[in-house]
């Protein structure tokens, strides 16, 4: 069943087209989330996703355009969690303190780095957020230049010119880890 009759019958309150829904697009939004956020930080960001969609899926006029909409807030809400991080850092830096918490993370990110990760994984964590997103959304997630300049809400032109630009930082980390 395409996703825009699924998107319809959601839209028309039946629960069994919002669990298919769920199930063929948990995977890839949690993905998605997971590249571009810490481990801890994927559960609950996929979560905050699902409920914003269950909350606009009626409204959604383009049912066709769903998964552009779905990573649009997969998006948001990776941007939301990023801004929080920071600005909790910065608080951190400023009074001069590092919580127990953030001890937790690096010894956590730097376990879960040398148990699991492969080395094309490893590079796309080296990237900028900007390229990485882009690379994740175009090569992973298999959206179009288009899609992708959508859900990032800028030209096709600049989603073209951070691609190539992202390949090039890409091959760049994975020549410096010898893994050509």
């Amino acid at each position: 069943m395409t996703d825009e009759l699924l998107v319809v019958r959601c839209q028309l309150g039946e629960r069994e087209a919002l669990a298919e829904l769920v199930r063929a697009w948990h995977d890839p939004v949690w993905t998605y989330v997971r590249r571009m956020l810490d481990h801890g930080d994927a559960d609950d960001v996929a979560q905050e996703v699902w409920l914003a969609v269950v909350r606009g899926l009626p409204r959604l006029r383009e049912p066709g355009r769903f998964a552009p909409w779905l990573f649009t807030i997969a998006r948001r809400a990776v941007t939301n969690r990023l801004r929080e991080e920071y600005g909790r850092q910065e608080t951190t830096t400023a009074s001069g303190h590092i919580t127990e918490h953030a001890d937790e993370q690096v010894v956590e990110n730097g376990a879960e780095v040398m148990a699991d990760r492969a080395a094309l994984v490893a590079g796309l964590s080296g990237l900028p957020l900007v390229e990485r997103e882009i690379l994740v959304l175009f090569y992973l997630e298999d959206l179009s230049i288009e899609d992708c300049a959508q859900i990032c809400a800028i030209p096709v032109g600049t989603v073209k010119s951070r691609l190539s630009r992202a390949r090039r930082l890409l091959r760049e980390q994975l020549g410096e880890r010898g893994t050509r």
